[in-house]
């Protein structure tokens, strides 16, 4: 993979200096990655066999929480039954609700864990530092959140996290939470009908997944979501505290490309249906 001025800068930007590291320097995996050329695949049961144990605090007689009821609402429907959520106590403590961003039909989801302070004064995920470090990232391989930069659905993202609402003082999201609130994410998955998925973060991971394995194991190799390719790596808040680890979630990120560029290659080469 060969890479343009513009995105050798955007490298430098990110503190990655991808083209002069020798193998003696990279930290040791604690498994191997598998080679890009012929990636693993790792099925993830269908989410509705796979659902969380009740809590202490949800009865039998709850009614359905408004995410429960998300899979067939449209775009419209889905923002409204989100920004109007009371299914758990986040919503006492929110400013506001963090739908998503991005274009509808974007070939790349990107999904987060949960809304900090700043996402939820702005109402937009992966802002502030993170989210100038995530930008820098998506645009080194030519990708955008911002429709007006481009319109190809092929070169956006549509960023998404896994709970709607900031848990008060940044806490980690409780499984009760994150359980009322999966129908939403598991709605804008079916809606964008993306390419490939780029889980950042534990909880992301694991909300996806059902995994409680480190993310440091699930890294390197591609995993299926319904289907979807989806390539595990880590948050930009914890690539900020931890700089090192810049030069994995850059091969994550080549992994992820390289993934849609084969996909992309087998569908045109596939023979027409009879």
């Amino acid at each position: 993979m060969t890479w343009s001025e513009r995105q050798r800068a955007m490298l430098a930007e990110m503190g990655i200096r991808v083209w002069d590291v020798s193998p003696a320097d990279e930290p040791v995996e604690a498994e191997a990655p598998a080679s890009v050329s012929a990636p693993a695949e790792v099925s993830v049961p269908a989410v509705a066999d796979a659902r969380p144990p009740r809590t202490s605090t949800e009865t039998a007689s709850d009614a359905p929480s408004p995410s429960a009821l998300a899979s067939t609402m449209d775009w419209p429907a889905l923002r409204e039954a989100v920004a109007s959520c009371t299914a758990c106590s986040l919503c006492e403590s929110r400013r506001q609700t963090v739908f998503g961003i991005g274009h509808p039909q974007a070939h790349w989801m990107i999904v987060g864990e949960a809304p900090g302070e700043e996402e939820d004064r702005s109402g937009e995920p992966f802002v502030g530092r993170s989210g100038q470090l995530l930008d820098n990232m998506l645009r080194a391989i030519g990708l955008s959140r911002q429709a007006g930069e481009t319109p190809d659905p092929a070169k956006q993202v549509f960023i998404a996290n896994t709970l709607k609402c900031r848990p008060p003082g940044n806490r980690n999201p409780l499984p009760d939470e994150l359980a009322r609130c999966e129908g939403f994410l598991i709605r804008q998955i079916q809606l964008v009908q993306p390419r490939i998925i780029l889980a950042m973060g534990r909880f992301a991971v694991q909300s996806l997944l059902r995994s409680t394995a480190p993310i440091g194991q699930l890294r390197g190799r591609v995993h299926r979501y319904q289907g979807v390719p989806l390539v595990v790596t880590y948050h930009p808040a914890y690539l900020l505290r931890n700089l090192s680890e810049k030069g994995r979630a850059w091969d994550d990120l080549c992994l992820a490309l390289d993934t849609v560029e084969a996909s992309a290659g087998a569908a045109q080469h596939a023979p027409a249906g009879g």
